[in-house]
């Protein structure tokens, strides 16, 4: 339902357009002037074509005229000047006065005709008519204009009457006619905007992806006319109300200029809400069209993917299904190689979408819930690729050792009781162990190591179950081996293509900046930006290609060293917080002039299928990729070497996740007076319900709970807790943001905490300067509140330790 706005007000029901003829010929006019009372004086001179104006045009004159003031209660003195006129003229008009005016006239002062004869009928005329007259309005003789400041003082009647009051009839109807139009054009204007917003309510949403990007175009296209439009006006209104700005309107005594220039402020300030309620509800629908159309994307690059993840795990299926003996396994896997590098590029791909997805959620897509369920789809057939892969791995190996423990059930117990038959036994070990499938193959010289206890005479009755175990052991190790290997192998080879992209970028675009052949495409502004639109990529580069490139290939032949690796460099990895919070105003620049003919020829030159924005956001999904693999190779590495290490690695890589995504919050703060930079790193961010009580105030800790919480997103700092209110408001479209008002800021040396509050088990009490202020925070799950209590508990149990240190 589109409701944007309430038209604004026509100024009088009767136009000036209406009764225009009747005022030019100035049958009656308001001069501006006042009498007793702030009464309103209407005049109506000298008009020989009065009797001649019909009873409806002379109500709607009155009416038009008495409307204008618009102030309740308002009284009317009207000048009849009929100097030069007779009774019988006068008769008829007291009396269409009486019949047609609609206001409170508060008094009717006649100026009398000046020749004798006529001044003597009209004495006789008038005192035989009064009483009828004054019944119906109070009516008052005049002999001159002199007699007029008996009644009025000088200063509010006009030259004609013998006063000083400035008026300008031809320009008061230039006045009116402007005042009168703008007010029809704002009203004009409501309208075309009420019959567009409906016309984008009511918008049929097609499933081609072209019908809405021309109704994006379009929209966005009569949108902007809409908006010249309210401009313009805008405008006109604004002239208008300077013009009546000079004419005076702080001046008392100019009433009218000051009602006038009321009405016209009254009209711009309803265009100002039709305009901000109109780009709201645009804003919300191009945001819809925007989503729409990525969502049609989205789902046919789903489609697209499904069926080819369709068609692999098909494939694989076919592999597997008469899979029964070592040969066929052997058989199988040779066909499973071919088929490997495509899978790997296919899930690579899927990977990419599963991302895009999440992006797109990020961003608070409308249709958030489908587009995660199509992640897990896509992330389900990833997995059942793999786990098909990895079961023809445990089939082969599995028969391997079926194969093994037949051996070794048949060979004779006699054969061990001898040096010479226990060797013979471990030769038969041995010649099998040689035939194992490559991927378990320890080799000669590990086996013979491991079957050395087999021909000591302790262990000769038991060398069946020992071999056997053996072989077991082998099996196992060899499995998590493979697999840690499989992932060291991505990791490494990520890590390649992942500097690879970092320099095409620097070379390809940043250093392409000074390349005088391509000046002439790039505006001078962005050559001066280029480290806000590329960040501090160039530092990142030089520490993976120089450093830690190379130390990851080192881990090759020993997965068990890489935790140790990813620990040593973890405080280079903070460069990447620099590169995070540069990531908005890097955004800002590139959508700014995406369209840029540079950036377009250098993506032809450097043969890219993506555009420059998504090699920006490399860094960003390489920190988040470290994690995911650091992961997989915990999973492969139970109570391996560096298992420890491998955890800890991990775990700096989610806390760096976790800092960045807290300092990505931090600087949008605003209004907080200090350097926000010298309160350090954000321990912990969140958003919290919050009560608050002052010691002397009125309030009372067990009256809290009739009141509306406030909500605050609370910032922790070693030394300080921030309390800020979230805003979203901090961008454009789909673009925006929030941002965070700062309102309060507590030190930590003064805090204290209750860790439970009576009535719920998601509260706590923040207390600051021994009570003085109590903060009752709710938090949005128990787990998050324990989580916040135990950092508070460690930073105040720290400072106790500092002080009594100090001591």
């Amino acid at each position: 339902c589109y409701n944007m706005c309430v038209l604004p007000e026509v100024t009088v029901p009767v136009s000036l357009k209406e009764v225009g003829g009747y005022i030019e010929k100035q049958v009656a006019y308001l001069s501006g002037g006042r009498g007793e009372d702030s009464s309103v004086i209407i005049t109506l001179p000298e008009c020989s074509a009065f009797s001649d104006i019909p009873e409806e045009a002379l109500a709607k004159v009155f009416t038009y005229l008495t409307l204008i003031p618009r102030q309740p209660g308002v009284k009317f003195i009207i000048i009849l000047d009929r100097r030069l006129d007779t009774w019988a003229s006068i008769k008829t008009a007291l009396a269409r006065i009486a019949a047609s005016f609609p206001g409170n006239l508060h008094l009717v002062l006649v100026l009398r005709p000046t020749s004798f004869f006529h001044r003597t009928v009209t004495d006789i005329g008038f005192r035989f008519s009064q009483e009828d007259f004054m019944l119906k309005m109070p009516v008052v003789m005049l002999s001159s204009v002199t007699d007029l400041l008996h009644y009025i003082d000088e200063n509010q009647l006009t030259s004609e009457f013998g006063g000083t009051l400035d008026y300008c009839h031809s320009d008061w109807i230039v006045l009116r006619t402007a005042i009168e139009s703008f007010a029809v054009t704002v009203k004009d204007i409501a309208q075309m905007l009420q019959g567009f917003g409906t016309e984008l309510a009511e918008t049929a949403l097609s499933d081609e992806g072209k019908t809405i990007e021309y109704l994006l175009e379009s929209h966005t296209d009569k949108y902007r006319k809409l908006k010249d439009a309210i401009r313009s006006v805008s405008k006109e209104g604004r002239h208008l109300l300077a013009s009546l700005e000079s004419s005076g309107k702080e001046d008392d005594s100019q009433w009218d200029v000051r009602l006038d220039w009321e009405t016209v402020q009254r009209l711009l300030a309803q265009l100002r809400d039709m305009e901000s309620a109109f780009d709201g509800f645009f804003e919300k629908h191009h945001l819809k069209l925007h989503q729409y159309l990525q969502l049609l994307r989205y789902e046919q690059s789903f489609q697209e993917m499904e069926l080819c993840l369709e068609h692999l795990t098909a494939q694989e299926r076919e592999l597997s299904i008469s899979v029964d003996t070592l040969v066929q396994t052997e058989q199988a896997l040779k066909r499973l190689d071919s088929l490997e590098s495509n899978a790997q590029e296919v899930m690579s791909r899927a990977q990419i979408i599963i991302l895009h997805g999440h992006q797109l959620s990020a961003g608070h897509h409308y249709a958030m819930a489908l587009i995660m369920q199509r992640c897990n789809e896509l992330r389900h057939y990833c997995d059942t690729l793999n786990a098909r892969y990895t079961c023809v791995l445990h089939l082969q190996a599995h028969t391997w050792c079926d194969d093994g423990a037949y051996l070794l059930a048949n060979q004779l117990i006699d054969k061990y009781q001898s040096k010479e038959g226990a060797q013979a036994a471990l030769r038969d070990i041995e010649q099998f162990l040689e035939g194992a499938p490559s991927m378990l193959s320890l080799g000669p010289d590990i086996l013979a190591i491991e079957y050395e206890a087999v021909i000591t005479p302790q262990l000769a009755n038991n060398a069946l179950w020992l071999s056997l175990c053996l072989l077991l052991c082998v099996y196992f190790c060899m499995c998590v081996c493979v697999c840690r290997s499989h992932v060291m192998r991505e990791l490494i080879e990520t890590e390649r293509i992942y500097v690879e992209e970092l320099l095409s970028v620097l070379l390809g675009y940043r250093a392409e900046m000074d390349n005088p052949a391509l000046s002439g495409l790039l505006p001078p502004i962005l050559r001066s930006k280029r480290d806000i639109l590329f960040g501090n990529m160039p530092e990142i580069y030089n520490f993976h290609s120089r450093v830690f490139l190379q130390d990851l290939e080192g881990c090759l032949e020993a997965p068990e060293s890489v935790g140790a690796c990813f620990l040593e460099r973890k405080e280079s990895f903070q460069m990447y917080e620099c590169y995070c919070q540069n990531k908005p105003r890097s955004e800002a620049l590139w959508r700014q002039f995406s369209d840029c003919g540079f950036f377009q020829e250098c993506q032809k030159k450097l043969e890219h299928k993506l555009g420059l924005d998504s090699y920006l956001l490399k860094p960003v999904q390489r920190l988040t990729k470290y994690q995911l693999l650091l992961k997989e190779l915990l999973k492969h590495s139970p109570d391996c070497e560096g298992t420890s290490e491998l955890q800890g690695a991990l775990t700096a890589m989610l806390d760096l996740l976790k800092s960045v995504n807290d300092s990505m919050h931090q600087i949008a703060i605003t209004g907080y007076e200090g350097d926000i930079c010298e309160l350090g790193r954000v321990l912990m961010q969140g958003s919290f319900s919050v009560w608050i009580s002052h010691k002397k105030g009125p309030t009372r800790m067990k009256e809290l709970a009739r009141f509306k919480p406030m909500q605050r997103h609370l910032f922790l700092y070693e030394r300080v807790l921030l309390f800020c209110k979230r805003r979203e408001e901090h961008g454009d479209g789909c673009d925006k943001t929030p941002c965070y008002s700062f309102k309060h800021c507590l030190k930590m040396t003064a805090v204290g905490i209750t860790e439970n509050v009576k009535g719920d088990v998601k509260k706590f009490e923040i207390w600051y300067s021994g009570r003085e202020e109590v903060y009752v925070v709710q938090a949005p799950t128990l787990e998050v509140k324990m989580t916040w209590l135990n950092e508070l508990r460690r930073i105040l149990t720290n400072q106790q330790k500092l002080l009594r240190g100090l001591i």
